[in-house]
Protein backbone atom coordinates (compact mmCIF):
# COMPACT_ATOMS: atom_id res chain seq x y z
CA UNK A 1 0.00 0.00 0.00
CA UNK A 2 2.97 2.16 0.61
CA UNK A 3 4.62 1.54 -2.50
CA UNK A 4 1.35 2.12 -4.66
CA UNK A 5 0.78 5.67 -2.62
CA UNK A 6 4.59 6.58 -3.31
CA UNK A 7 3.98 5.70 -6.85
CA UNK A 8 0.43 7.90 -7.28
CA UNK A 9 2.71 10.45 -5.99
CA UNK A 10 5.32 10.35 -8.24
CA UNK A 11 3.08 10.19 -11.31
CA UNK A 12 1.17 12.67 -9.89
CA UNK A 13 4.59 15.16 -9.47
CA UNK A 14 5.18 13.82 -13.37
CA UNK A 15 1.65 15.45 -14.03
CA UNK A 16 2.18 18.87 -12.44
CA UNK A 17 5.82 18.88 -14.27
CA UNK A 18 4.03 18.65 -17.53
CA UNK A 19 1.29 21.06 -16.72
CA UNK A 20 4.06 23.61 -15.57
CA UNK A 21 6.04 23.38 -19.01
CA UNK A 22 3.12 23.84 -20.93
CA UNK A 23 2.25 26.84 -19.29
CA UNK A 24 5.92 28.21 -19.69
CA UNK A 25 5.78 27.49 -23.32
CA UNK A 26 2.80 29.57 -23.72
CA UNK A 27 4.03 32.38 -21.69
CA UNK A 28 7.47 32.00 -23.50
CA UNK A 29 5.89 32.22 -26.97
CA UNK A 30 3.46 34.99 -26.21
CA UNK A 31 6.18 37.20 -24.57
CA UNK A 32 8.52 36.42 -27.69
CA UNK A 33 5.54 37.39 -29.97
CA UNK A 34 4.67 40.63 -28.31
CA UNK A 35 8.57 41.63 -27.68
CA UNK A 36 8.27 42.80 -31.78
CA UNK A 37 5.91 44.87 -30.78
CA UNK A 38 7.52 48.19 -28.67
CA UNK A 39 4.58 50.33 -28.29
CA UNK A 40 3.09 47.32 -26.19
CA UNK A 41 6.13 47.21 -23.50
CA UNK A 42 3.44 48.00 -20.74
CA UNK A 43 1.44 45.64 -21.82
CA UNK A 44 4.63 42.91 -22.40
CA UNK A 45 5.18 43.54 -18.11
CA UNK A 46 1.89 42.61 -17.45
CA UNK A 47 1.65 39.39 -19.44
CA UNK A 48 5.33 38.34 -17.80
CA UNK A 49 3.96 39.58 -14.41
CA UNK A 50 0.86 37.63 -14.65
CA UNK A 51 3.11 34.46 -16.38
CA UNK A 52 5.21 34.49 -12.84
CA UNK A 53 2.21 34.38 -10.72
CA UNK A 54 1.19 31.76 -12.62
CA UNK A 55 3.96 29.92 -12.73
CA UNK A 56 4.94 29.91 -8.89
CA UNK A 57 2.94 27.93 -7.18
CA UNK A 58 3.40 25.06 -9.83
CA UNK A 59 7.19 25.45 -9.75
CA UNK A 60 8.11 26.50 -6.36
CA UNK A 61 6.05 24.81 -3.97
CA UNK A 62 5.04 21.83 -2.12
CA UNK A 63 1.39 20.81 -1.12
CA UNK A 64 0.41 22.86 2.03
CA UNK A 65 -2.32 21.23 3.67
CA UNK A 66 -2.55 17.53 1.99
CA UNK A 67 0.35 15.42 2.59
CA UNK A 68 1.66 11.91 2.12
CA UNK A 69 3.71 9.50 3.78
CA UNK A 70 6.45 10.03 1.60
CA UNK A 71 7.31 13.47 3.49
CA UNK A 72 10.07 13.49 4.60
CA UNK A 73 9.88 16.45 6.67
CA UNK A 74 7.69 14.39 9.54
CA UNK A 75 11.54 13.64 10.78
CA UNK A 76 12.73 16.95 10.84
CA UNK A 77 10.24 18.13 12.79
CA UNK A 78 9.88 18.96 16.82
CA UNK A 79 7.53 16.06 18.58
CA UNK A 80 4.65 18.20 19.82
CA UNK A 81 4.89 20.19 16.04
CA UNK A 82 2.71 18.34 14.00
CA UNK A 83 1.45 19.41 10.33
CA UNK A 84 -1.53 21.02 10.38
CA UNK A 85 -0.68 22.52 13.82
CA UNK A 86 -1.32 26.07 12.49
CA UNK A 87 -3.57 26.65 9.98
CA UNK A 88 -5.02 29.94 8.55
CA UNK A 89 -8.88 31.14 8.65
CA UNK A 90 -10.42 29.54 5.69
CA UNK A 91 -8.23 26.48 5.21
CA UNK A 92 -8.41 22.71 4.96
CA UNK A 93 -5.34 20.96 6.39
CA UNK A 94 -4.98 17.49 6.32
CA UNK A 95 -2.19 15.12 8.20
CA UNK A 96 -1.97 11.71 6.03
CA UNK A 97 1.74 11.34 7.36
CA UNK A 98 0.73 8.65 10.30
CA UNK A 99 0.48 4.84 9.83
CA UNK A 100 -3.07 4.46 11.74
CA UNK A 101 -4.99 7.19 11.36
CA UNK A 102 -5.52 10.20 9.00
CA UNK A 103 -6.49 13.59 10.56
CA UNK A 104 -8.32 16.86 9.21
CA UNK A 105 -8.45 20.43 10.24
CA UNK A 106 -10.82 22.76 8.97
CA UNK A 107 -10.73 25.96 10.18
CA UNK A 108 -13.72 29.34 9.77
CA UNK A 109 -17.54 29.01 8.63
CA UNK A 110 -17.86 25.28 8.87
CA UNK A 111 -21.59 23.78 8.08
CA UNK A 112 -22.59 19.79 8.29
CA UNK A 113 -24.55 18.40 5.58
CA UNK A 114 -25.40 14.63 6.64
CA UNK A 115 -27.38 13.92 3.68
CA UNK A 116 -24.21 14.06 1.27
CA UNK A 117 -21.50 13.18 3.59
CA UNK A 118 -20.01 16.41 3.45
CA UNK A 119 -18.81 19.07 5.55
CA UNK A 120 -18.22 22.40 4.12
CA UNK A 121 -15.55 25.27 4.67
CA UNK A 122 -17.24 28.33 3.24
CA UNK A 123 -14.09 31.23 2.70
CA UNK A 124 -14.36 34.57 2.37
CA UNK A 125 -10.85 34.29 1.03
CA UNK A 126 -10.06 34.46 -2.64
CA UNK A 127 -7.54 31.40 -2.61
CA UNK A 128 -8.27 30.34 -6.31
CA UNK A 129 -7.51 33.62 -8.21
CA UNK A 130 -4.29 32.05 -9.64
CA UNK A 131 -5.96 28.82 -10.53
CA UNK A 132 -9.08 30.18 -11.59
CA UNK A 133 -6.83 32.29 -14.64
CA UNK A 134 -4.78 28.25 -15.25
CA UNK A 135 -8.01 27.02 -15.53
CA UNK A 136 -8.99 29.39 -18.52
CA UNK A 137 -5.84 28.70 -20.57
CA UNK A 138 -6.61 24.69 -20.54
CA UNK A 139 -10.43 25.13 -20.71
CA UNK A 140 -10.66 23.24 -17.53
CA UNK A 141 -12.60 24.70 -14.56
CA UNK A 142 -16.38 24.09 -15.80
CA UNK A 143 -19.45 23.15 -14.39
CA UNK A 144 -20.37 22.40 -10.13
CA UNK A 145 -16.30 21.24 -9.67
CA UNK A 146 -15.57 25.16 -10.97
CA UNK A 147 -17.66 26.36 -7.15
CA UNK A 148 -14.59 24.25 -5.24
CA UNK A 149 -11.57 25.58 -3.81
CA UNK A 150 -10.72 22.59 -1.87
CA UNK A 151 -12.02 19.02 -2.21
CA UNK A 152 -10.84 16.02 0.53
CA UNK A 153 -11.99 12.60 1.84
CA UNK A 154 -11.72 11.36 4.76
CA UNK A 155 -12.64 8.11 6.87
CA UNK A 156 -12.45 8.90 10.70
CA UNK A 157 -11.30 5.33 11.98
CA UNK A 158 -7.70 4.83 13.69
CA UNK A 159 -7.15 1.75 11.61
CA UNK A 160 -6.39 2.95 8.48
CA UNK A 161 -3.72 0.50 7.11
CA UNK A 162 -6.44 -2.32 8.10
CA UNK A 163 -8.63 -2.70 4.76
CA UNK A 164 -11.14 -4.83 6.01
CA UNK A 165 -12.38 -2.97 8.44
CA UNK A 166 -11.78 0.64 6.58
CA UNK A 167 -14.11 -0.86 3.89
CA UNK A 168 -16.90 -0.39 6.74
CA UNK A 169 -16.44 3.52 7.64
CA UNK A 170 -18.58 6.03 6.09
CA UNK A 171 -16.49 8.18 4.52
CA UNK A 172 -16.99 12.46 4.68
CA UNK A 173 -16.29 14.53 1.84
CA UNK A 174 -14.29 17.83 3.47
CA UNK A 175 -15.55 20.57 0.79
CA UNK A 176 -13.95 24.60 0.94
CA UNK A 177 -16.09 26.64 -1.36
CA UNK A 178 -16.33 30.36 -2.11
CA UNK A 179 -18.37 32.15 0.67
CA UNK A 180 -21.30 33.24 -1.69
CA UNK A 181 -22.37 29.73 -2.00
CA UNK A 182 -23.19 29.26 1.73
CA UNK A 183 -25.99 31.81 1.38
CA UNK A 184 -28.29 29.07 0.12
CA UNK A 185 -26.97 26.51 3.00
CA UNK A 186 -28.35 27.84 6.23
CA UNK A 187 -27.48 27.33 9.79
CA UNK A 188 -30.11 25.36 11.99
CA UNK A 189 -28.14 25.05 14.81
CA UNK A 190 -25.04 27.46 15.98
CA UNK A 191 -21.87 26.28 18.17
CA UNK A 192 -19.63 28.82 19.02
CA UNK A 193 -17.19 25.95 20.41
CA UNK A 194 -15.16 23.37 17.93
CA UNK A 195 -16.67 19.91 16.66
CA UNK A 196 -14.61 16.69 16.86
CA UNK A 197 -15.64 14.16 14.04
CA UNK A 198 -15.06 10.55 14.24
CA UNK A 199 -16.48 7.04 13.61
CA UNK A 200 -17.58 4.45 16.49
CA UNK A 201 -18.18 1.73 14.10
CA UNK A 202 -15.40 -0.61 12.89
CA UNK A 203 -14.41 -3.06 16.03
CA UNK A 204 -16.46 -1.36 18.77
CA UNK A 205 -18.33 -3.94 20.00
CA UNK A 206 -14.51 -5.28 21.68
CA UNK A 207 -13.87 -3.76 24.47
CA UNK A 208 -10.32 -3.33 23.60
CA UNK A 209 -10.54 -1.83 20.34
CA UNK A 210 -13.42 0.45 22.31
CA UNK A 211 -10.77 2.22 24.34
CA UNK A 212 -7.67 1.10 21.78
CA UNK A 213 -9.20 2.92 18.81
CA UNK A 214 -12.19 4.99 20.07
CA UNK A 215 -11.69 6.55 23.83
CA UNK A 216 -8.21 6.87 24.13
CA UNK A 217 -7.65 8.54 20.62
CA UNK A 218 -10.55 10.55 21.78
CA UNK A 219 -9.16 12.11 24.87
CA UNK A 220 -5.77 12.33 22.94
CA UNK A 221 -7.21 14.71 20.22
CA UNK A 222 -9.98 16.84 22.43
CA UNK A 223 -8.61 16.90 26.13
CA UNK A 224 -6.60 20.17 25.25
CA UNK A 225 -10.29 21.73 24.50
CA UNK A 226 -11.47 21.63 28.07
CA UNK A 227 -14.33 20.30 27.20
CA UNK A 228 -15.32 23.08 25.06
CA UNK A 229 -16.13 20.96 22.19
CA UNK A 230 -18.47 19.47 20.42
CA UNK A 231 -18.38 15.18 19.27
CA UNK A 232 -19.95 14.84 15.78
CA UNK A 233 -20.21 10.70 15.68
CA UNK A 234 -20.47 8.92 12.50
CA UNK A 235 -21.81 5.12 12.64
CA UNK A 236 -23.72 6.45 16.40
CA UNK A 237 -24.94 3.82 18.60
CA UNK A 238 -26.78 4.38 21.20
CA UNK A 239 -25.69 1.47 23.45
CA UNK A 240 -21.93 3.08 22.78
CA UNK A 241 -23.60 6.64 24.20
CA UNK A 242 -25.30 4.69 27.44
CA UNK A 243 -21.46 2.46 27.86
CA UNK A 244 -19.13 5.66 27.60
CA UNK A 245 -21.51 8.81 28.66
CA UNK A 246 -20.09 8.96 31.71
CA UNK A 247 -16.05 9.02 30.09
CA UNK A 248 -18.08 11.12 27.24
CA UNK A 249 -18.89 13.66 29.68
CA UNK A 250 -15.29 14.52 31.10
CA UNK A 251 -14.24 15.15 27.87
CA UNK A 252 -17.40 17.38 26.48
CA UNK A 253 -19.72 19.90 28.44
CA UNK A 254 -22.08 19.21 25.13
CA UNK A 255 -24.37 16.68 24.25
CA UNK A 256 -22.65 14.38 21.33
CA UNK A 257 -24.48 14.16 17.60
CA UNK A 258 -25.34 11.62 15.68
CA UNK A 259 -24.22 12.87 12.28
CA UNK A 260 -26.44 11.20 10.08
CA UNK A 261 -29.48 10.91 12.19
CA UNK A 262 -29.56 14.42 12.51
CA UNK A 263 -30.33 16.24 9.15
CA UNK A 264 -29.84 19.91 10.91
CA UNK A 265 -27.07 22.02 9.67
CA UNK A 266 -24.98 22.42 12.43
CA UNK A 267 -22.67 25.09 11.82
CA UNK A 268 -18.97 25.61 13.70
CA UNK A 269 -15.64 27.41 14.13
CA UNK A 270 -13.44 24.63 13.99
CA UNK A 271 -13.75 21.41 13.22
CA UNK A 272 -11.15 18.45 13.76
CA UNK A 273 -12.25 15.36 11.56
CA UNK A 274 -10.63 12.01 12.82
CA UNK A 275 -8.43 11.10 15.98
CA UNK A 276 -4.60 11.35 16.78
CA UNK A 277 -3.31 7.93 17.94
CA UNK A 278 -0.13 7.13 19.63
CA UNK A 279 0.32 3.71 20.30
CA UNK A 280 -1.28 0.28 21.97
CA UNK A 281 -3.33 1.46 25.23
CA UNK A 282 -1.01 4.43 25.92
CA UNK A 283 -0.83 8.15 25.78
CA UNK A 284 2.74 9.44 24.81
CA UNK A 285 3.82 12.48 26.69
CA UNK A 286 6.11 13.54 24.36
CA UNK A 287 3.11 13.86 22.35
CA UNK A 288 0.93 15.87 24.26
CA UNK A 289 0.17 19.42 24.75
CA UNK A 290 0.62 19.52 28.38
CA UNK A 291 2.68 16.69 28.92
CA UNK A 292 -0.39 13.86 29.79
CA UNK A 293 -0.11 10.66 29.81
CA UNK A 294 -1.58 8.02 30.52
CA UNK A 295 -2.26 7.96 34.09
CA UNK A 296 -3.81 11.45 33.74
CA UNK A 297 -6.25 9.81 31.46
CA UNK A 298 -6.93 6.64 34.24
CA UNK A 299 -7.16 10.22 36.75
CA UNK A 300 -10.05 11.14 34.17
CA UNK A 301 -11.78 7.55 34.57
CA UNK A 302 -11.67 7.88 38.33
CA UNK A 303 -13.83 11.57 37.67
CA UNK A 304 -16.55 9.70 35.43
CA UNK A 305 -16.85 6.77 37.35
CA UNK A 306 -16.81 8.08 41.28
CA UNK A 307 -20.47 9.60 40.55
CA UNK A 308 -21.72 6.47 39.78
CA UNK A 309 -19.98 3.82 42.30
CA UNK A 310 -21.29 6.55 45.07
CA UNK A 311 -24.95 5.78 43.78
CA UNK A 312 -24.16 2.51 43.82
CA UNK A 313 -22.63 2.70 47.56
CA UNK A 314 -25.67 4.61 48.38
CA UNK A 315 -28.09 2.04 46.80
CA UNK A 316 -26.96 -0.85 48.38
CA UNK A 317 -26.77 0.81 52.13
CA UNK A 318 -30.32 1.83 51.17
CA UNK A 319 -31.28 -1.76 50.34
CA UNK A 320 -29.92 -3.58 53.54
CA UNK A 321 -31.45 -0.81 55.75
CA UNK A 322 -34.89 -2.01 54.43
CA UNK A 323 -34.01 -5.42 54.51
CA UNK A 324 -33.00 -5.07 58.38
CA UNK A 325 -36.41 -2.67 58.63
CA UNK A 326 -38.06 -5.59 57.25
CA UNK A 327 -37.02 -8.29 59.49
CA UNK A 328 -37.38 -6.08 62.25
CA UNK A 329 -33.93 -6.13 63.37
CA UNK A 330 -32.87 -2.51 64.33
CA UNK A 331 -29.08 -2.93 63.61
CA UNK A 332 -26.58 -5.22 61.88
CA UNK A 333 -24.33 -7.38 63.46
CA UNK A 334 -21.81 -5.11 62.53
CA UNK A 335 -23.56 -2.31 64.33
CA UNK A 336 -24.01 -4.48 67.78
CA UNK A 337 -21.77 -3.59 70.61
CA UNK A 338 -18.50 -5.83 70.03
CA UNK A 339 -18.46 -8.69 72.60
CA UNK A 340 -16.22 -9.04 75.44
CA UNK A 341 -14.25 -11.57 73.30
CA UNK A 342 -13.51 -9.06 70.51
CA UNK A 343 -13.80 -11.40 67.73
CA UNK A 344 -15.64 -10.07 65.47
CA UNK A 345 -13.80 -6.49 65.85
CA UNK A 346 -10.51 -8.84 65.00
CA UNK A 347 -11.84 -10.51 62.00
CA UNK A 348 -13.27 -7.25 60.69
CA UNK A 349 -9.79 -5.65 60.86
CA UNK A 350 -7.84 -9.06 60.01
CA UNK A 351 -9.90 -9.12 56.54
CA UNK A 352 -9.25 -5.69 55.80
CA UNK A 353 -5.45 -6.08 56.00
CA UNK A 354 -5.61 -8.67 53.44
CA UNK A 355 -5.05 -8.00 50.05
CA UNK A 356 -7.39 -8.32 47.58
CA UNK A 357 -7.15 -10.60 44.58
CA UNK A 358 -9.47 -10.05 41.40
CA UNK A 359 -9.40 -12.96 38.67
CA UNK A 360 -10.80 -11.95 35.88
CA UNK A 361 -12.70 -15.09 34.81
CA UNK A 362 -12.88 -16.49 31.37
CA UNK A 363 -15.28 -19.05 29.80
CA UNK A 364 -14.75 -21.07 26.45
CA UNK A 365 -11.58 -20.16 24.70
CA UNK A 366 -8.46 -19.58 26.76
CA UNK A 367 -10.51 -20.31 30.22
CA UNK A 368 -8.39 -21.81 33.26
CA UNK A 369 -9.58 -25.06 33.26
CA UNK A 370 -8.35 -25.68 37.32
CA UNK A 371 -9.20 -21.90 38.48
CA UNK A 372 -11.25 -23.19 41.41
CA UNK A 373 -8.02 -24.68 42.84
CA UNK A 374 -5.93 -21.43 41.39
CA UNK A 375 -8.66 -19.56 43.57
CA UNK A 376 -8.64 -21.48 46.61
CA UNK A 377 -4.49 -21.51 46.63
CA UNK A 378 -5.00 -17.77 46.35
CA UNK A 379 -6.52 -17.76 49.50
CA UNK A 380 -4.35 -19.64 51.23
CA UNK A 381 -1.45 -17.60 50.44
CA UNK A 382 -3.28 -15.16 52.32
CA UNK A 383 -5.19 -12.72 49.45
CA UNK A 384 -8.72 -11.69 49.68
CA UNK A 385 -10.72 -13.13 46.39
CA UNK A 386 -13.07 -11.69 43.96
CA UNK A 387 -13.81 -13.92 40.80
CA UNK A 388 -15.13 -11.30 38.00
CA UNK A 389 -16.80 -12.35 35.29
CA UNK A 390 -18.13 -9.27 32.83
CA UNK A 391 -19.77 -9.46 29.73
CA UNK A 392 -20.52 -6.84 27.09
CA UNK A 393 -24.06 -6.02 29.46
CA UNK A 394 -21.66 -5.30 32.19
CA UNK A 395 -21.79 -1.88 33.62
CA UNK A 396 -18.32 -0.38 33.61
CA UNK A 397 -18.60 1.37 36.76
CA UNK A 398 -19.23 -1.27 38.31
CA UNK A 399 -16.51 -3.01 36.82
CA UNK A 400 -13.39 0.11 38.08
CA UNK A 401 -15.25 0.04 41.48
CA UNK A 402 -13.84 -3.75 41.81
CA UNK A 403 -10.78 -3.24 40.60
CA UNK A 404 -9.81 0.44 41.86
CA UNK A 405 -10.13 -1.27 44.95
CA UNK A 406 -8.07 -4.52 44.19
CA UNK A 407 -4.27 -4.81 45.09
CA UNK A 408 -3.32 -7.13 42.55
CA UNK A 409 -4.91 -9.11 39.09
CA UNK A 410 -5.26 -12.40 37.37
CA UNK A 411 -5.95 -13.09 33.72
CA UNK A 412 -5.74 -14.47 30.58
CA UNK A 413 -4.41 -12.66 27.58
CA UNK A 414 -7.60 -11.34 25.98
CA UNK A 415 -9.73 -8.20 25.07
CA UNK A 416 -10.73 -8.51 28.87
CA UNK A 417 -7.45 -7.56 30.05
CA UNK A 418 -8.06 -4.11 28.87
CA UNK A 419 -9.27 -3.65 32.17
CA UNK A 420 -6.24 -2.75 33.63
CA UNK A 421 -6.97 0.44 33.03
CA UNK A 422 -9.19 0.52 35.97
CA UNK A 423 -6.22 -0.92 38.67
CA UNK A 424 -4.48 1.43 40.59
CA UNK A 425 -0.83 2.44 39.98
CA UNK A 426 1.65 -0.16 41.56
CA UNK A 427 -1.39 -2.74 41.80
CA UNK A 428 0.14 -6.00 40.63
CA UNK A 429 -0.95 -7.60 37.01
CA UNK A 430 0.09 -11.40 36.47
CA UNK A 431 -1.09 -11.99 32.49
CA UNK A 432 -1.47 -15.76 31.98
CA UNK A 433 -0.26 -16.49 28.36
CA UNK A 434 -1.22 -19.12 26.25
CA UNK A 435 0.93 -20.88 23.40
CA UNK A 436 0.98 -18.45 20.61
CA UNK A 437 -0.08 -15.51 22.31
CA UNK A 438 3.27 -14.20 23.70
CA UNK A 439 3.80 -10.74 21.34
CA UNK A 440 -0.22 -9.44 21.46
CA UNK A 441 0.03 -10.44 25.33
CA UNK A 442 3.07 -8.29 25.26
CA UNK A 443 2.57 -5.32 22.97
CA UNK A 444 -1.26 -5.10 23.85
CA UNK A 445 -1.16 -5.35 27.67
CA UNK A 446 2.80 -5.99 29.11
CA UNK A 447 3.95 -2.98 27.97
CA UNK A 448 0.85 -0.55 28.70
CA UNK A 449 0.56 -1.89 32.21
CA UNK A 450 4.26 -0.70 32.82
CA UNK A 451 3.26 2.75 31.12
CA UNK A 452 0.47 2.85 33.48
CA UNK A 453 3.05 1.98 36.90
CA UNK A 454 1.76 -1.52 37.40
CA UNK A 455 4.12 -4.54 38.57
CA UNK A 456 3.39 -6.51 35.54
CA UNK A 457 4.15 -10.20 35.35
CA UNK A 458 3.64 -12.31 32.18
CA UNK A 459 3.12 -16.02 33.30
CA UNK A 460 3.88 -18.09 30.10
CA UNK A 461 2.53 -21.25 30.13
CA UNK A 462 4.51 -24.83 29.12
CA UNK A 463 3.39 -26.78 26.53
CA UNK A 464 2.00 -28.85 29.32
CA UNK A 465 -0.32 -26.19 30.57
CA UNK A 466 -1.95 -26.49 27.00
CA UNK A 467 -5.18 -28.21 26.13
CA UNK A 468 -3.20 -28.40 22.79
CA UNK A 469 -1.08 -30.90 24.37
CA UNK A 470 -3.14 -33.70 24.12
CA UNK A 471 -4.03 -32.77 20.35
CA UNK A 472 -0.29 -32.91 18.84
CA UNK A 473 2.42 -34.83 18.98
CA UNK A 474 5.19 -33.54 21.73
CA UNK A 475 7.69 -32.35 18.92
CA UNK A 476 5.24 -30.85 16.53
CA UNK A 477 6.06 -27.02 15.68
CA UNK A 478 2.47 -25.99 16.94
CA UNK A 479 3.62 -26.80 21.08
CA UNK A 480 7.62 -26.54 20.10
CA UNK A 481 7.78 -23.62 18.49
CA UNK A 482 4.41 -21.65 18.41
CA UNK A 483 6.01 -18.27 16.91
CA UNK A 484 7.03 -19.92 13.73
CA UNK A 485 3.88 -21.16 13.47
CA UNK A 486 2.12 -17.96 14.14
CA UNK A 487 3.58 -16.59 11.09
CA UNK A 488 1.42 -18.22 8.99
CA UNK A 489 -1.13 -15.72 9.65
CA UNK A 490 -3.89 -14.65 11.34
CA UNK A 491 -6.53 -17.26 10.59
CA UNK A 492 -4.25 -19.37 11.60
CA UNK A 493 -3.16 -18.23 14.70
CA UNK A 494 -7.15 -17.41 15.70
CA UNK A 495 -8.49 -20.98 14.51
CA UNK A 496 -5.22 -23.03 16.52
CA UNK A 497 -4.33 -20.57 19.91
CA UNK A 498 -7.00 -17.89 20.16
CA UNK A 499 -10.08 -20.08 19.68
CA UNK A 500 -9.28 -23.29 20.39
CA UNK A 501 -6.54 -23.71 23.10
CA UNK A 502 -7.86 -23.65 27.40
CA UNK A 503 -5.10 -23.61 30.00
CA UNK A 504 -4.40 -25.86 32.76
CA UNK A 505 -2.04 -24.21 35.28
CA UNK A 506 0.62 -26.13 36.85
CA UNK A 507 -0.05 -24.79 40.61
CA UNK A 508 2.92 -25.70 41.73
CA UNK A 509 4.45 -23.42 39.33
CA UNK A 510 1.81 -20.54 39.55
CA UNK A 511 2.12 -20.13 43.49
CA UNK A 512 5.44 -18.97 43.27
CA UNK A 513 3.75 -15.80 40.89
CA UNK A 514 1.16 -15.41 43.71
CA UNK A 515 3.54 -15.68 46.52
CA UNK A 516 5.33 -12.96 45.00
CA UNK A 517 1.99 -11.17 43.92
CA UNK A 518 1.33 -11.30 47.54
CA UNK A 519 4.49 -9.74 49.07
CA UNK A 520 4.16 -6.80 46.81
CA UNK A 521 0.74 -6.32 47.65
CA UNK A 522 0.58 -6.79 51.66
CA UNK A 523 3.52 -4.13 51.68
CA UNK A 524 1.35 -2.00 49.67
CA UNK A 525 -1.88 -2.53 51.27
CA UNK A 526 0.33 -1.88 54.78
CA UNK A 527 1.57 1.40 53.20
CA UNK A 528 -1.95 2.67 52.48
CA UNK A 529 -3.23 1.69 56.11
Amino acid sequence: MVHHHLRFHQLRQGEDDEEAQSLVDECGNAAYYKRTRPKLLSLIFLSLLSCCFVLAPCLFSFPLHSFGEHDSLVAEMDAKTTLCSSISNGTICCDRTAFRTDICFMKGDVRTHSSSSSIFLYSSRNTNTFTDHASSISGEGKGSEEEQLQHEKIKPYTRKWETSVMDTIDELNLISKKEDYGTHHHCDVRHDVPAVVFSTGGYTGNIYHEFNDGILPLYITSQHLNRKVVFVILEYHEWWITKYGDVISQLSDYPPIDFSGDNRTHCFPESIVGLRIHDELIVESSLMEGNGSIRDFRNLLEKAYLPRIRSLIQAKEQKELSKMNEEQRPLPPSLEPVLETGKVEQQQVHQLKKPKLVVLSRTGSRAITNEDLMVQMAKEIGFQVKVLRPNKFTELARIYRVLNSSDAMVGVHGAAMTHILFLRPSSVFIQVIPLGTEWPAETYYGEPAKKLGLKYRGYKILPRESSLYNEYAKDDPVLRDPESMVKKGWEFTKKTYLDHQTVTLDLRRFRKHLVSAYEKSSRRSHFRS
